[in-house]
């Protein structure tokens, strides 16, 4: 029996107290055994996106989140402006414009990192309602300055909604400091659980300017109602919010801060063992690119190829490019339940079968520059 990893941006692996919680025998969502653990985690993504706002909790994946914001902050007609540089950036664009939003879109290359300045100009020549932007585009490894695009947007009166669905609990996402009215995320990635939970932190300001889309599922005020009283208005997935329940235990008990350190400690060293095999990074070589490192393949080898040897042979899930980087390059992923020796392991197994694919790359080396890179340098 092959033993099998999964090493992909999302969804990402589970520890198994947070498994053992999921599997346990499933309880009513409205008993008094489950009401504790629904505050519980509530209080917790609080914390967690750094608020003092409501977080709103879906049974759905990330994208539901997506379109809980969409679904509640768009009336058709209005004007919106998309930061896009990469596939959920796209995403934000296709859900805006399905909802009748009179859209534009500051678009950037696969691969290049937003600039406030770029956005402060737009907003000069066109409002918007609010501005919707990416902060972990996983399809590119881009971790683009939230905070610095959040401060430019409000200086045009206008609000911010952010993907955090790979960034939180992986790199710091301040909600209030930073003035985001919507943060929205899900449980499969750097909160260590399993698909399905959507959650989204929204902000007076948001809830004020709800528009006149159709919604029931995703309407915030009638979840946030229904929160406040710890009585759901659905039925949630019991024991999904009961594994995520225990991750955040886990993630507090590790330290938020501490998380965010190892996050940058695993960035660097899948950065440094794919420069030390001779590959080209594509993702941006900083600290703040700490979710996903996206690398270049080789002249004439297919990143589908590498992806599918990783598989075969090792059992090792990594993740292709997306869309038009599809074959170009392929991406180790490093958020949620990951430490320093499976990285060294997606770098040696992408080693050996890039040697089978032909490649000119340096043999021995890479594991060395990786843990050489997680160990010595200080985290600012």
């Amino acid at each position: 029996m092959t033993k099998r990893y999964l090493f992909t941006p999302g969804p990402t692996p589970v520890p198994p107290e947070v498994l053992a919680a999921v599997g346990a025998p499933v309880i009513h969502h409205r008993s008094p055994e489950f009401l504790p653990v629904y505050e519980r985690v509530l209080g917790r993504l609080r914390d967690v996106c750094r608020t003092e706002s409501d977080v709103l909790l879906f049974g759905s994946s990330g994208t539901g989140a997506f379109e809980s914001a969409v679904a509640n902050l768009v009336s058709p007609g209005e004007p919106h402006l998309v930061v896009s540089a990469g596939s959920f950036g796209d995403r934000w664009v296709a859900m805006t414009t399905q909802y009748g939003a009179d859209v534009d879109v500051l678009r950037y290359a696969w691969g290049e990192t937003p600039d406030p300045d770029d956005l402060r100009a737009r907003l000069a020549e066109r409002e918007a309602k609010a501005v919707w932007v990416v902060h972990s585009e996983t399809s590119t490894g881009v971790v683009s300055d939230v905070r610095a695009l959040a401060a430019a947007a409000k200086e045009a009166g206008a609000l911010v909604v952010v993907d955090a669905v790979s960034s939180l609990g992986a790199v710091p996402c301040e909600t209030d400091a930073w003035g985001l009215d919507v943060v929205v995320s899900g449980s499969q990635k750097a909160l260590m659980c399993p698909p399905g939970l959507g959650l989204a932190a929204v902000s007076e300001a948001a809830l004020a300017a709800t528009g006149s889309s159709p919604r029931f599922y995703f309407d915030w005020e009638r979840t946030r109602k229904a929160q406040r009283a710890l009585d759901a208005p659905v039925t949630l997935p019991v024991s999904l919010v009961s594994g995520l329940d225990v991750a955040l235990g886990l993630l507090f008990e590790e330290g938020i801060d501490a998380a965010f350190e190892r996050h940058v400690r695993l960035g660097r060293a899948a950065r440094a063992g794919a420069k030390a095999l001779g590959l080209e990074l594509f993702s941006p070589d900083e600290d703040r690119s700490a979710v996903v490192t996206a690398v270049r393949v080789p002249d004439g080898i297919d990143a589908t190829d590498v992806v599918k040897g990783v598989r075969d042979r090792f059992g090792m899930t990594l993740a292709n490019g997306q869309g038009e980087l599809k074959g170009k390059i392929f991406r180790l992923g490093h958020i949620g339940w990951f430490d320093v020796f499976d990285i060294t392991t997606q770098i040696a197994a992408v080693e050996l079968v890039l040697a089978e694919l032909g490649a000119d790359v340096e043999r021995g080396v890479a594991v060395t520059a990786a843990l050489e890179a997680f160990e010595n340098a200080p985290v600012a």
